[in-house]
């Protein structure tokens, strides 16, 4: 929960329900825990918060050229990408890609990146290149992905 709190600004008014802040819950504990934590910002950020909770529904993704919306911005990771999932979908579905979107906005070790960097199956140009961002982008000490 706190990643999720982190990683937006809950207190801003969504410009459209596609971009609606929501927590999904399975069970009671998970719905008391988001409600108990959407609260807590609320009285951190001093305003209302409108990120909605609700019970777990059916599930629709966002279309391909919405996911992995940091990774997509680099156009030289995308080209190797492109070649091992040249389907939207596998592209959609992996994990390596989902990682690295990760760390390209700033979420994850620099120690944990280095070490399964080889795994990923990027070039040593893009390897190169992906630290390069991420150090820039200053990776969280301790922040597992």
């Amino acid at each position: 929960m706190e990643t999720f709190w982190d990683s937006h600004n809950p207190a801003q008014r969504p410009w459209s329900r596609q971009y609606l802040s929501v927590i999904f819950f399975h069970n009671e504990e998970q719905r008391r825990l988001a409600t108990e934590t959407r609260d807590r910002e609320a009285i951190r950020r001093k305003g209302k918060i409108f990120t909605e909770i609700v019970a777990v529904a059916e599930f629709y993704p966002a279309e391909a050229y919405h996911q992995k919306y940091n990774l997509r911005g680099e156009p030289d990771l995308m080209k190797e990408f492109h070649s091992m999932y040249p389907n939207d979908n596998d592209f959609m579905n992996s994990t390596a890609a989902a990682r690295l979107n990760g760390y390209l906005d700033g979420y994850g070790t620099l120690e944990v990146l280095q070490a399964e960097l080889d795994s990923y199956g990027l070039s040593p140009g893009a390897s190169k290149r992906l630290l390069s961002i991420a150090k820039r982008r200053s990776l969280t000490p301790g922040c597992k992905l």
